[in-house]
């Protein structure tokens, strides 16, 4: 063979080796995972969270496809239309509440039995959220951390402005240092006049005032003997009286819009969930030193929780399936747990991940959940969607008119009836 002959079948021998490498890339990409995540995660801490499962996802070798949402409402909308339409994306989030239970009936959606057996949901997942993934024992959803609805918080600049020296630890404390950030020129509550809020407006008066049985016997037990009884009235006036803390601007404000008031010092308290946190967050505030966090009025006020979760819609397609194993298995692992909810504000939905190096508000929730009578589902848990939007309708009407607190009790009956 002349040297020239040699050279040319090096040659031959590196582009065949190029050539092979490129065919096992190409074939590698094609074998990886592919996920349409269809999700309503759009704020800026919302959006930051979710890239940690993405990046996360990518890591295990899966490729990622974001479909974000703006909306809870709407998103959901758009899933439930894919998935009957015969087009539905990988996974879709849905929160821990009845609203994927159609869903379920309608044997729409693939189970992650598997996945829940490995990693004992039974065993370390809260009772309301199980309660609701989990039917005729299969596991519908795969639950990406744990929210409670109805944190008071508050900005300490506005409390020093205001003169207040002392946290409220009672409904009259409360009510006591909204009249003084008032009377300082400032908003007492900052809120969004939306349906959805003032919901949880009404849920936190019926959990710091009314009390975990209370709170049961109305949502739980829909029983009109409570919802006409004199301790559910003090409910709810002390749920109008709010309305009385509220600035002008409140119709229609977004939460995060509202959660910004108390960054700026604007405004003193907000109650909303703990995502409210992951704008502070953003805005690199700092729990305990630039606001405050209060879980509820009292030793014994219920912890009401739900969360998010992701649904596998009902495929036979062996990669489908693949990709969303792979998504729930990468969601659930401890490192993916803690990035993801340090960023959106949330809990981890097992009770084993290591969450010492979270905030004093984290830390805060998961003392209480040690204590499992604590951790009560929130509204939806209990409610059907017809029900609760029956239940939101009379008390906005109740929030944004002179409804007579009869009148409100009467409708609440009607509302939350079958």
């Amino acid at each position: 063979m002349t040297k020239q002959s040699r050279g040319a079948t090096r040659i031959a021998w590196v582009l065949l080796a190029m050539l092979a490498c490129a065919a096992g890339r190409s074939n590698a990409a094609a074998a990886a995972p592919k996920a349409e995540v269809m999700h309503w995660w759009t704020s800026s801490s919302e959006s930051a969270a979710v890239r940690k499962f993405a990046d996360a996802y990518r890591a295990a070798g899966g490729v990622w496809g974001d479909t974000a949402i703006a909306g809870a409402d709407q998103a959901k909308a758009v899933a439930i239309n894919r998935i009957v339409g015969g087009n539905p994306p990988t996974a879709a989030q849905f929160n821990t509440t009845k609203q994927f239970r159609d869903l379920i009936d309608q044997g729409s959606l693939n189970n992650v039995d598997d996945i829940a057996v490995r990693d004992r949901w039974d065993q370390l997942m809260p009772q309301p959220i199980l309660d609701v993934i989990k039917v005729k024992g299969h596991f519908y959803a795969v639950p990406v951390d744990i929210h409670m609805s109805t944190w008071i918080w508050y900005s300490k600049a506005a409390f020093k402005k205001a003169g207040i020296a002392k946290e409220p630890a009672t409904p009259d404390e409360l009510f006591a240092a909204l009249d003084k950030l008032k009377a300082a020129g400032l908003v007492g509550l900052a809120h969004g006049g939306q349906p959805w809020q003032e919901n949880i407006l009404f849920q936190a008066m019926l959990a710091n005032v009314g009390g975990r049985e209370l709170y049961l016997q109305v949502l739980r037990d829909r029983s009109p003997k409570a919802i006409n009884s004199d301790a559910f009235k003090k409910v709810l006036l002390a749920f109008k009286r709010l309305q009385g803390y509220v600035d002008a601007g409140s119709p229609n404000r977004n939460w995060n819009d509202a959660t910004a008031m108390l960054i700026s010092g604007k405004a003193g308290v907000q109650i909303m969930g703990d995502w409210a946190k992951g704008e502070f967050a953003a805005a690199r505030q700092t729990a305990g030193k630039d606001f405050g966090c209060i879980p509820g009025l009292g030793a014994n006020v219920p912890y009401l929780i739900q969360g998010d979760a992701f649904v596998f819609p009902k495929t036979s397609n062996p990669e489908a399936v693949r990709a969303q194993k792979l998504l729930a298995a990468t969601m659930l692992t401890p490192g993916a747990q803690l990035e993801f909810n340090k960023i959106k504000g949330a809990l981890p939905i097992l009770s084993n991940v290591d969450t010492s190096g979270m905030d004093v508000c984290a830390q805060a929730g998961m003392a209480i959940l040690k204590d499992k009578t604590r951790a009560v589902g929130m509204i939806e848990v209990f409610l059907t969607p017809d029900q609760n939007g029956a239940l939101q309708d009379v008390l906005t009407t109740y929030w944004n008119t002179r409804m007579p607190v009869e009148k409100a009790q009467k409708g609440i009956v009607s509302a939350l009836q079958d």
